[in-house]
């Protein structure tokens, strides 16, 4: 997997992530633990985005 796709992987799971925070924070029914686990998997792709973007932009 080329560096390019890889990125644009995480880039589609970070928004799929971001998605289901939004529609998380719709239904107060869902637990806050489960909110924060995928805010904390957001952050944890964002962070690998950044890595694989300065380790890009470096070679």
């Amino acid at each position: 997997m080329s560096t390019e796709s890889h990125l644009a992987e995480l880039e589609r799971r970070h928004a799929d992530l971001e998605r289901q925070i939004d529609e998380a924070r719709l239904h107060p029914s869902l637990d806050d633990a489960e909110v924060t686990e995928l805010k904390r998997r957001k952050l944890h792709l964002k962070d690998e985005i950044v890595r694989l973007r300065s380790t890009a932009t470096v070679h």
